[in-house]
């Protein structure tokens, strides 16, 4: 099954860069600065992330990360990695194209297989290569992290399922993933995350974040109800 190939052109070169704005591309810049490879990983998920707003899950959950390990001992070069890289099997271009084949789809070995292959060419320490993988191999919620930064991963993955940028990016799949063709069906993911997800958070800084958007989702989904009722399609 082919995927796109991956590209190591600068960002100025690429035709979707003026979508994004040459302020945000400073001020990510100025945010993640050298070394070198950090910038390669920027630039590539970039222009890979499809449909483009999956990108701000990125900087997103490494901003979650550090937050929420603030005080802690870990790994930033492993921590930003697997933040920035650990969703690229599910992007357009490098998921499967046939339906029934997504829906089999496991995007975790490409990815980590994928992201071996990238960081070496940017000039990641191999080192630390292994570190990154297995925090990738275990940032989702029915996981069970080990190390550090995959808790940390893992628990800035789940903050982001909450609150109004859990709403947002859910709300974002109605219309064009085939789980959720109106907004009545994705109501009950909304209420699954504000139900299921908050005693799966590992740590006590993220369980302290989580309340708020715990809350906000709450409020939302009261106010889906209340407004639609019945009639929401």
């Amino acid at each position: 099954m082919p995927f796109q190939s991956w590209r190591l052109a600068p960002l100025e070169s690429r035709s979707r860069t003026k979508d994004f704005g040459r302020e945000q591309l400073t001020l990510l810049r100025k945010l993640f600065p050298k070394p070198e490879w950090r910038q390669s990983v920027v630039d590539y998920i970039r222009a890979e992330a499809r449909p483009v707003d999956k990108f701000g899950h990125q900087p997103r959950l490494y901003a979650l990360a550090s937050q929420i390990g603030k005080g802690m001992e870990f790994d930033d070069d492993v921590l930003f990695a697997s933040a920035w890289m650990h969703d690229l099997g599910v992007f357009v271009g490098h998921r499967p194209a046939d339906p029934a084949e997504l829906a089999r789809w496991d995007h975790v070995p490409y990815t980590i297989a994928r992201t071996r292959e990238l960081l070496l060419a940017w000039g990641f320490p191999p080192a630390k290569l292994d570190a990154v993988a297995s925090a990738i191999a275990s940032h989702q919620v029915h996981n069970d992290p080990i190390e550090t930064e995959a808790i940390l991963l893992r628990d800035a993955d789940i903050l982001e399922q909450l609150g109004a940028v859990g709403a947002l990016r859910a709300i974002a799949k109605v219309g064009r993933d085939s789980r959720y063709p109106t907004f009545s069906s994705v109501v009950p993911v909304l209420q699954n995350a504000v139900d299921y997800l908050p005693p799966k958070l590992r740590l006590r800084s993220a369980r302290l974040l989580a309340a708020e958007r715990v809350q906000q989702l709450v409020s939302f989904i009261a106010a889906i109800h209340a407004e639609a009722g019945q009639l929401l399609h």
